[in-house]
């Protein structure tokens, strides 16, 4: 059985660097959807209107992928087996049972996803996204000598389950510095801090997720970085989660000064 639509969508750029964008998806299979709550077919939980946000990096010559099924169906952000990223605080599984607000996805406890139905959805949608990203780090590592990888994400600002507060705009995760050089992430946290209208951090709250741990190996040249922006930053928090363009023009120079950066230390550690 194949997916109704494909797993994700590819834009190959010029450039060592590609922009994962493993939450934007909003498609859930009708046989999945049936089994959700009216309110989980809302898919509250997506990172909206990432590709619109970044659709800029085309012009840096970046290499995008983009999901097209919602992490309601699967996390493309979590360890194949499930495993927490963050032990001894509340986190969403590989195949959500509940939402951010902690609220049931599924109409009832029976029809959650079982071990079989976790490994068909992890052949059809997560092992096709891994498959490509993977593939594309090592084109670019091949004919560049080095890839770049920029994780994309956005959550809403206030999140009680997840953290005390309001979130800093920008928050800049290496793995607590092992997914990219220490130069590049401090150069990156430097620019962020340039910004009169956003605060920011580096391994914060959210340090980085599956795709920037395994993908990062900074001593083989793979260097990773995970962006997880506050929602807030660039569109309403709320349905009909409406873009702002207004506020998206403020943080997209913050944005492309990062992704320069990016590039700029690609060509600084070539091996072509």
């Amino acid at each position: 059985m194949s997916p109704s639509i494909p797993p994700f969508v590819f834009h190959q750029g010029t450039a060592p660097l590609l922009i994962s964008m493993p939450h934007t998806g909003t498609h859930v299979p009708d046989d999945i959807a049936a089994k959700l709550t009216a309110e989980s077919r809302e898919v509250h939980d997506t990172d909206w209107h990432m590709p619109t946000l970044y659709e800029f990096a085309k012009q840096l010559g970046a290499s995008i992928l983009v999901a097209t099924h919602s992490r309601y169906v699967i996390d493309l952000n979590r360890p194949p087996d499930g495993a927490s990223l963050y032990p001894g605080q509340s986190v969403t599984g590989l195949c959500p049972v509940d939402s951010f607000d902690d609220t049931p996805l599924y109409a009832s406890k029976d029809l959650e996803p079982d071990d079989a139905e976790i490994a068909r959805r992890r052949e059809l949608y997560w092992q096709p996204y891994h498959g490509q990203l993977r593939a594309e780090l090592d084109r670019m590592h091949g004919e560049h000598g080095v890839a770049m990888l920029w994780d994309a994400h956005s959550i809403r600002s206030v999140l009680p389950r997840f953290f005390e507060g309001k979130l800093p705009d920008l928050n800049l995760g290496t793995g607590n510095g092992s997914s990219c050089a220490p130069e590049l992430a401090e150069s990156l946290l430097l620019i962020a801090k340039q910004s009169p209208n956003h605060s920011s951090v580096l391994n914060g709250r959210f340090t980085g997720g599956y795709i920037t741990r395994n993908y990062g190996q900074p001593d083989k040249g793979y260097h990773a970085v995970q962006m997880e922006m506050t929602q807030s930053s660039y569109m309403q928090e709320q349905m009909p989660f409406e873009y702002l363009p207004d506020l998206a023009n403020l943080v997209e120079p913050t944005l492309r000064n990062m992704l320069n950066a990016m590039l700029d230390f690609s060509n600084m550690n070539s091996g072509s």
